[in-house]
């Protein structure tokens, strides 16, 4: 038997998938470590850890396989986009991994937005200026840590690193690179005017190569610590958005891919880039002719687990005894669509696609004597639904209509929400049974690099089951009258979030 191993490098862990030739998924395997927010707006990680956390996964998968008479054909990298790395003239961390959640740069990105040079770099590159960019993590390092940044020989993500751990060679696959805002999506090269402000030089940045690039050549403390042959091919991969898209099926421009884990995205593969005349979405690139569009939101299911925390009677979970996320969806299912007459605008942790704007803050709106925790709920529920329906509907009008959705997520497992979402969207939602998309997506791209197959297309045979969720006519009225309210609500508060927020900062600090 021949096998792969499909890697997803994450926020707070790392999963491997251990799949056979044709795909069908054998074990899994997952390694835990910390998210730091040692101040406000941190989010890094130990990069020692995520590397430990690696090799570990690999290496457990590894013991799975008889080397002697079986053959493990490749390894292939999902990993979380837009982090950024530290490095000195050895490739030696100067930092830990600062994460796509990061948002101290949120006065760098302020200022950059509202210029002229702001409103070029996104159409040169497709990716929205904000906290999260590595372009103005970087701006950011150079005011806030530049006794750092004059050691540093080498800027990286934790891809980049991981690469160069294994292999010695600093390379960044196309899709990693695109989330940089540091790259013309139209020649594939770092752009210069991006550059300059960063104060970056193009050799301090890893080599740009397409998602299916092999590395070959494990280095021997690589290859003693995954216990793998030194051969192996390690194939690039892309960013976990762009293979969740992939590993669901959703690669053609009449499908919408959805996910809803503790963030959420909406994403369309296209043949060309597209760039919004809004700025509310991002333009990636992910392989030789193809593009991802879509917009990534930072409120999904932390902010319904922060509902049923808040809002779910602890009596009433003793009493059931059943968990509090299942009584919750059994209590949201007895509300009608609309909540009665409740919005609630999701925005907990600020919020990128639609509104690019990190001082964003949640809201219920309608609240009034009659309206009960069950109504809270499911408000808070078709909030987040609502909040993807807005990007959802920028994507559809840039790329056309799409004829279905597929959806992936912790939310898909329960029938609640997908329900909401069909309905919500007015769209088809199609669940796919498939384990780890992003790492099946990581497969696939695998298997085109080592020539078994021709095209990305053929992820349509592996997928599996799929579950299919129609709209329903009378929720579909109801949401269709809520959603424009939802969104004029929203622009309504949109100037007071700065205010808020900057409060709410006075407030934490007088109380620390």
């Amino acid at each position: 038997m021949n096998y792969f191993i499909g890697v997803d490098v994450g926020t707070t862990s790392t999963k491997a998938v251990l799949y056979d030739e044709h795909a069908k998924v054998l074990d899994h395997f997952s390694e835990g470590y910390s998210l730091y927010r040692d101040a406000s707006g941190m989010a890094e990680q130990d990069p020692e850890a995520m590397l430990n956390a690696v090799e570990k996964v690999i290496h457990d998968a590894g013991t799975k396989i008889n080397f002697a008479n079986e053959k493990l054909l490749a390894v292939s990298f999902s990993s979380a986009n837009q982090s950024v790395i530290m490095l000195d003239h050895h490739f030696r961390p100067l930092s830990r991994v600062i994460t796509w959640a990061d948002t101290r740069a949120r006065t760098v990105a302020d200022q950059l937005k509202r210029s002229p040079e702001g409103q070029q770099l996104y159409a040169k590159t497709g990716t929205p200026i904000h906290p999260m960019s590595p372009l103005t993590k970087i701006m950011w390092l150079n005011q806030a840590h530049p006794e750092t940044v004059a050691k540093t020989t080498y800027f990286g993500d934790i891809k980049s690193y991981l690469f160069y751990k294994f292999f010695g060679s600093f390379k960044v696959d196309i899709s990693i690179a695109s989330c940089t805002g540091m790259m013309n999506i139209n020649t594939g090269n770092w752009d210069s005017q991006a550059l300059t402000l960063a104060k970056v030089k193009a050799n301090q940045l890893p080599t740009i190569v397409n998602g299916t690039s092999q590395a070959v050549g494990l280095t021997d403390e690589a290859q003693s610590k995954l216990g793998i042959p030194a051969d192996t091919p390690f194939v690039y991969g892309a960013f976990d958005g762009a293979l969740s898209n992939l590993g669901v099926g959703a690669i053609k421009q009449n499908t919408v891919a959805i996910t809803i884990g503790t963030s959420a995205g909406v994403r369309v593969v296209t043949d060309h880039p597209v760039i919004d005349p809004q700025q509310r979405l991002f333009c990636y690139a992910v392989d030789n002719g193809l593009w991802v569009i879509g917009g990534p939101l930072n409120n999904g299911g932390d902010v319904y687990q922060w509902a049923v925390e808040h809002l779910v009677d602890a009596s009433a979970v003793k009493n059931e005894q059943v968990d509090p996320y299942t009584l919750a969806n059994h209590v949201i299912e007895g509300v009608p669509a609309g909540a009665h007459g409740l919005l609630f605008h999701p925005f907990l942790g600020g919020e990128r696609a639609p509104l690019w704007d990190a001082n964003a803050r949640g809201s219920f709106f309608g609240l009034s004597q009659l309206h009960t925790r069950a109504d809270m709920l499911r408000s808070v529920m078709e909030g987040i639904c609502m909040n993807i329906a807005t990007v959802f509907q920028a994507v559809r009008n840039l790329v056309g209509e799409p004829s279905s959705v597929t959806a992936t997520g912790g939310f898909a497992r329960a029938e609640v929400w997908r329900q909401m979402l069909a309905d919500v969207l007015n769209c088809p939602v199609n669940i796919p049974n498939s384990f780890e998309s992003g790492c099946l997506g990581a497969v696939t791209m695998a298997m085109k690099s080592l020539g078994i197959v021709d095209s990305l297309d053929v992820v349509q045979d592996l997928i599996g089951d799929i579950s299919s969720y129609q709209p329903r006519a009378s929720a579909v009225h109801v949401y269709q009258q809520y959603l424009p309210l939802f969104q004029q609500v929203e622009g309504l508060l949109t100037p007071a979030y700065s205010t808020i927020a900057m409060l709410q900062q006075q407030s934490s600090h007088k109380e620390g």
